[in-house]
């Protein structure tokens, strides 16, 4: 369906080109058409009878509430630990693995060489597992 519907975006757009008036930006036009044609799309769309059997055979991916709770408490622990850095090595952590950001990307922000940034991750995760380990969380799981 999001093929079709993308496909029909595009033919729109080439269709209508010469319509277009330069008062927005071409991706805000895009945009606009795209939306447009998902709206009409799930208002047409007719919603399929599903047999009950059927349904009680659909897994339920969704976490446990205790597993939810652990992941939770997890996650606090990990923030505090994190807290606890130097901040080199918090800025580091943060760049790297909560902003997704390459080894040269972290380097041109911060404005050092590839080389400290590797040095300073493996500090970093060294001093984050051992904050970890004595929190009583094991590395791994968090």
């Amino acid at each position: 369906m999001a093929e079709d519907l993308v496909s029909q975006v595009f033919l729109d757009v080439w269709r209508t080109a010469s319509q277009f008036e330069g008062r927005s930006q071409v991706s805000t036009w895009l945009l606009s058409i795209a939306r447009f044609k998902a709206l009409t799309a799930l208002r047409q769309r007719k919603h399929e009878d599903i047999d009950q059997e059927d349904v009680l055979e659909i897994a339920d991916e969704a976490d446990t509430p205790e597993a939810s709770l652990d992941r939770s408490n997890t996650s606090a622990i990990l923030r505090a630990c994190v807290a606890k850095l130097s901040p080199a090595h918090r800025e580091i952590i943060n760049l790297v693995y909560y902003h997704e950001k390459s080894v040269e990307e972290a380097g041109a922000i911060i404005g050092i060489p590839q080389s400290t940034v590797k040095t300073r991750m493996f500090y970093a995760r060294k001093q984050l597992a051992d904050l970890l380990k004595g929190a009583g969380v094991d590395s791994l799981a968090a």
